[in-house]
């Protein structure tokens, strides 16, 4: 499977303490209709920290359910256990993802080689195409190009997630493993330059509430239409500026809640936006053109 375009970062709709899945079918549903191209349940956006195991289970198998097939569903199974991601993935699998988001291990601190034994132990325990989550902002260690290298070798290692925010990253990773290895970029704001750099798409939170665009702009840069994808980068910036003023997924939950796509509600210890965070996230999305 080719992994490119628009993909969002879910974030998780609860209700009160509760993971209210039914909005999260419905928020699905409306990504798919607005162009998105992938979604990723339980990753950072969707507060996998603060999801039970039975919670991370059942997010992933409604995900699958509202999807339908139309759009590719890449679990986040990642852990800083081997054997509980060992345990996320091939749940995943048999819940009918189709590839797994696997973060670095956070905390930890492994080496190079722990992190490659880490994603080879996943790696062999299923069949699913992996991606490699690499946020060394989260995590305290950054995968190295040469281990991501070595880990390309695989049959089902199948890319990268870089939030490291680096632009020269993925020009030196296409260099190093070659056109195939599909790059994503995990900071909004570098979107469109890391396509330039020789990246395929975006796994996104700025597209939880501006889906249609940032699926617009993937696809201008695909066919060429460069001046038509700049134009839209410049609507997103101050959104995807503002949906980081706080951690993340602080404002983008607080933008869902103003579209109507969500309750803005968060799991501790996040807390809602401030004052001026709210007023900074409502003018982009006004910028933006998705907020009457």
């Amino acid at each position: 499977m080719k992994f490119s375009g628009s993909y969002t970062a879910l974030i998780t709709p609860f209700r009160g303490e509760t993971v209210d899945y039914p909005a999260l079918q419905a928020f699905v549903d409306w990504q798919i209709a607005e162009g998105t191209d992938g979604v990723v349940p339980c990753g950072t956006t969707g507060e996998s920290p603060t999801l039970s195991h039975d919670e991370h289970k059942r997010v992933v198998e409604a995900t699958v359910e509202a999807a339908k097939g139309r759009a590719v569903v890449m679990a986040g199974t990642g852990s800083n256990s081997t054997q509980e991601a060992v345990d996320f993935i091939r749940h995943a699998e048999k819940a009918g993802a189709d590839a797994a988001l696997v973060v670095c291990p956070y905390y930890n601190r492994p080496t190079q080689e722990g992190l490659y034994q880490h994603y080879k132990t996943i790696h062999d325990a299923s069949g699913l195409p992996i991606v490699i989550y690499n946020i060394p902002g989260r995590t305290g260690v950054d995968m190295s190009i040469d281990t991501m290298k070595r880990l390309a070798e695989l049959p089902r290692i199948a890319g990268v997630k870089d939030a490291t925010a680096d632009l020269a990253r993925p020009l030196r990773t296409r260099l190093a493993i070659g056109p195939d290895f599909a790059q994503f970029s995990g900071e909004d704001i570098t979107a469109l330059a890391f396509l330039v750099q020789g990246g395929h798409g975006c796994i996104s939170v700025v597209s939880n509430v501006a889906p249609k665009l940032c699926a617009e702009m993937q696809h201008a840069w695909a066919v060429g239409e460069v001046k038509t994808a700049m134009a839209i980068s410049e609507r997103l910036a101050p959104l995807a500026d503002a949906l980081f003023a706080e951690t993340s997924p602080t404002p983008v939950k607080y933008a869902a809640e103003l579209l109507g796509k969500s309750s803005g509600t968060l799991r501790s210890p996040l807390l809602p936006a401030t004052l001026a965070v709210r007023a900074r996230v409502e003018a982009a999305l006004r910028h933006a053109g998705v907020l009457n």
